[in-house]
């Protein structure tokens, strides 16, 4: 790689990383060229990009983003995306799916270094969509109820008459 690739890369990754809501940095020594295809297929499924980068160039794009510093040591793969709830589920599938060669390793939300912990509580919280799904259905309880009610009460006037 010379030194013009680099400095575009780390340009790249820089603004891709000033606008993104996490960041997972990810081991994933030993995995295969298909399943890293795996893993980056879920992330593009879930509007998050993967990328396998030097340790180096990860460490001056998340000084020059702005963000807090990770240790990047031995073999780093990065998972960003503007979705927290989203990315996390991507590292965490694939940890599930790979678990003798991927592990989390650590991750930023918001700008913060979190711990594998908070990754994986992340990660189990149900998406935005789901979310939306769920106070729709508590929205419309209360009209389904009332329906019901006045159904019953008009088939029962029916038979009395």
């Amino acid at each position: 790689m010379t030194k013009t690739e680099k400095v575009e890369l780390v340009a790249q990754m820089t603004e891709s990383f000033t606008d993104t809501a996490a960041i997972i940095v990810c081991n994933y020594k030993g995995m295969t060229v298909e399943k890293l295809e795996e893993v980056r297929n879920l992330a593009r499924e879930n509007d998050s990009e993967v990328k396998v980068v030097k340790n180096t160039l990860a460490a001056i794009a998340l000084k020059n983003a702005g963000q807090e510093e990770v240790a990047f040591v031995d073999t780093n793969l990065v998972i960003w995306g503007n979705d927290q709830i989203s990315t996390c589920k991507v590292a965490d599938k694939a940890a599930d799916d790979n678990k003798e060669f991927f592990a989390i390793k650590t991750g930023l939300l918001e700008g913060k270094v979190v711990d594998l912990a908070t990754i994986n509580a992340m990660a189990k919280l149900p998406s935005r969509d789901e979310l939306i799904g769920m106070l729709l259905n508590v929205w419309n309880a209360p009209v389904q109820n009332f329906t019901i009610g006045l159904s019953a009460l008009a088939t029962k006037k029916e038979e009395e008459a």
